[in-house]
This record gives structure tokens, sequence and C-alpha cells, in this order.
């Protein structure tokens, strides 16, 4: 058995990433018993999506990063998808280089994924090119987070904003109310559904029903974050029941 550390990097009332990827991963382990996975997270403050917030929050990269190169990780994922795309397109690709740079500056090897470019690679791994996307977030948030996912060449063809603007009351959200806000979404053109593009807004419990459901591969932040993950860490993404992305049958590609 080969232990593999994942370190993360989460918002201060972030209640759900370090809820989702460790039951796929744990679920991984009930097939694949030969990976043990262990986690752990350094915090950054911020408690509403707002943009200065989220700005404010991205000032505490480097310091949550310096404390996860202590521990030695195996992989460090960041993880919060707004904050990120809220920076403008392709921020994904500075805020891993930024984070890399501070682990390479205490000797950490780790490879870096961020939940931002980890579902744009998701979509790719897929070989969509339409998606529809639900959020949980205000609607000038959604736009912003549209704008970034047609600015890595990736049509959106409808979405869907849920206005939750407290990041806690979104961890909240009833993720079972996903089997029926799929529903609301126009999918004449869709390739694949993104049914939380967020990792605060919890949906692993509806990936598989709504996929089933709709006839559509369907992926989430956090399901593709988990896919990036074993992915870099040279590992079969698989996950049962996770969807598509995590079935073994899709390859990792690059963002």
């Amino acid at each position: 058995m080969t232990d593999r550390h994942i370190g993360m990097i989460v918002p201060s009332s972030n209640l759900t990433m370090e809820t989702e990827l460790p039951r796929m991963l744990r679920a991984r382990e009930e097939v694949i018993p030969e990976d043990r996975f262990i986690f752990h997270s350094s915090r950054m403050r911020m408690q509403k999506v707002t943009p200065e917030q989220l700005k404010g929050m991205n000032a505490q990269t480097e310091r949550a990063s310096l404390e996860l190169a202590d521990a030695r990780p195996d992989v460090v994922a960041s993880a919060c998808l707004v904050a990120i795309m809220a920076q403008g397109p392709g921020y994904h690709c500075t805020a891993e280089d930024e984070i890399t740079s501070a682990l390479r500056g205490q000797g950490a090897e780790a490879p870096v994924v961020t939940s931002a470019g980890a579902l744009l690679s998701g979509i790719e791994a897929l070989g969509a090119r339409r998606v529809a996307v639900i959020t949980p977030y205000m609607k000038p948030l959604t736009e912003t987070v549209v704008g970034y996912i047609r600015d890595a060449g990736i049509e959106v063809v409808d979405s869907l904003s849920l206005e939750v603007p407290d990041n806690l009351a979104v961890a909240r959200l009833d993720p079972d109310d996903l089997r029926d806000h799929w529903r609301r979404l126009d999918l004449t053109d869709a390739d694949a559904i993104v049914l939380s593009a967020c990792v605060q807004m919890p949906s692993l419990s509806a990936v598989q029903h709504v996929e089933d459901a709709s006839g559509l591969p369907v992926l989430s932040a956090a399901t593709a974050t988990t896919h990036r993950i074993l992915s870099v860490l040279g590992l079969p993404a698989v996950v049962p029941g996770a969807g598509s992305l995590l079935s073994g049958r899709v390859p990792a590609r690059s963002a």
C-alpha cells in the first residue's frame, strides 16, 4: 500500500472540498486498495463570495502554500474556482505558477492543480465542446465563470445561477436538489453538464443520477479536481458512481 499525501488550499468558509474529495478517494480505495490518500489543508480567509473578498483571499496564497510545503505533499490542489476565474481569463495558470514557486522555494516538489484549471481539463478530457453550467453564484459572478470557460474555447450553451451570496449557505444547499435543477437548463446543443461549477456547492450524490437521467456526461468542479489530482499522480482516474470523468475510461489532458 502506498500513502499519497494530498495538500489542499481552501477558503476558510469551505465545508465541502474536504468532504467530497476525500469521499471520492475513499471510494476509490475500496476498488483499488493499493493507494491510500491522506489529506492536509491550509485555509485562506473568505466569508462572502464578492470580488473584494475573493481578491483578498488570493493575496493569502503564498502563506497557505508555504504551510503545505512543510508537509511535503505529493500534490497540492487549490480549491476555490471562482476566486481564480474572477481574476481574468487564464488566471489558473498564473495561480498554479505562484503556488509552484512557493513550494519549490521550500524544497517541495509537488505538482499543483487548481479547481479552475481542472474544470477546463475535465471538460476537454470528456471531448465536450459545448456545456451547460449550474453555479450557486449571483448572476454577475456566473457570467464571469461563463466568460472564463468560453475564453478557453468551450461554448456555454446555457447557465443557471442559484444566487446564494453567502459561502456557508452554499455549503448547506441540498445536493439532491440538483436532480431537479438540471432540468431547467436548455441542453439542446450540450455535450456535457457542469452540475456544480463551485467546489463549495455539494453535488457528488447527484452526479451519477443526473448523468443517467440526462444521457450526457456530468462533471463538477470537485470531480474534475479529483480527476486532475489522480492524473498528475499517474494513477487511474477511477471513482465508482462519480460520472464518466471518473469511470477510468477518460484519459488525462492538459488545460
